[in-house]
């Protein structure tokens, strides 16, 4: 498995809505300024002094708030006296100067953009405040733009809010098919040799959805065998799943003499016991079923 598919299989991002996606402090939209790539960021400070301009997004109207830019040459040279420009000209301006960064607003939306004139100081609508390289801005936060930008690829898979989410896994020593008359008759005191403890790394199965080992992350399907796993549970990161996707497996491997263990069939813990050697073999030995 890749790094997106392990996120988009966690019930909280499978179905996060648009609006999660784009308040995430992970969200980190891709995108091109002109000829450059680039990154749509949200949560900058948006600044006081804005030139407000109403759009169109096909027939919906939204309303953009421009902060000053030395990208925006033309209209930087008037920026400080354009209550005094005429309308006509100032648009005229922003045309010049901003077609890169409207067309890569039409491209985020994935609606024309067109531009209907100057907007009022204040339209009191929810905004997104954003930035793409040295522009700063705000967007009217309506549902066309929440759903165009709300996609789960839109999430920078290195950040740390991202990287940090805890997820429970089950350390595994051994999986292996015993009969059902057999799995009836264990007792305290039975022992089930675990050659596989020294000899094989020992995998993890986190959140019961993935199985981390040498190959990678890979889909946990429980096939009815039982399984041997650590008496308690561990934490892992989402972080160590994507780099154990990248093949950088996190060691669990220790498991000190006498360290409790479960034996597991059908997600159901069926005995109790610790690891002992028995005949020189390491064993399950058997405390409670």
């Amino acid at each position: 498995m890749k790094s997106l598919e392990i996120l988009s299989t966690l019930p909280k991002w499978a179905k996060a809505r648009p609006r999660q996606i784009v308040d995430s402090p992970a969200f980190a939209m891709p995108c091109r300024l002109g000829e450059d790539s680039a990154t749509l960021r949200l949560g900058a400070v948006e600044p006081a002094d804005t030139l407000d301009l109403s759009i169109l997004f096909g027939d919906e109207p939204h309303t953009l708030r421009l902060a000053r830019s030395p990208r925006f040459a033309e209209l930087d040279k008037v920026w400080d006296s354009r209550a005094d420009v005429p309308e006509p000209v100032l648009l005229a301006l922003v045309e010049k100067d901003c077609g890169a960064f409207f067309q890569l607003l039409e491209n985020a939306v994935r609606r024309q953009l067109r531009l209907s004139g100057l907007a009022a100081a204040d339209s009191g609508s929810p905004a997104l405040a954003a930035q793409v390289a040295d522009i700063i801005f705000s967007l009217t936060r309506s549902d066309t733009v929440l759903s165009a930008f709300g996609n789960i690829r839109n999430l920078d898979l290195s950040d740390p809010s991202l990287r940090s989410e805890p997820l429970q896994a089950e350390v595994e020593y051994a999986a292996f098919a015993l009969p059902a008359s057999d799995v009836a008759a264990l007792a305290p005191g039975d022992a089930l040799l675990l050659p596989e403890i020294g000899a094989v790394a020992p995998r993890l199965v986190a959140d019961g959805r993935f199985v981390v080992d040498a190959a990678g992350v890979a889909p946990f399907s429980d096939d009815g065998r039982c399984r041997v796993v650590a008496a308690d549970p561990v934490s892992v990161t989402l972080g160590e799943l994507f780099d154990a996707a990248d093949g950088k497996v996190p060691d669990r491997s220790g498991v000190p003499a006498g360290g409790g263990l479960r034996l597991l069939q059908g997600g159901q813990t069926i005995a109790q016991g610790r690891l002992d050697r028995l005949a020189d073999q390491p064993a399950f030995i058997v405390e409670a079923t």
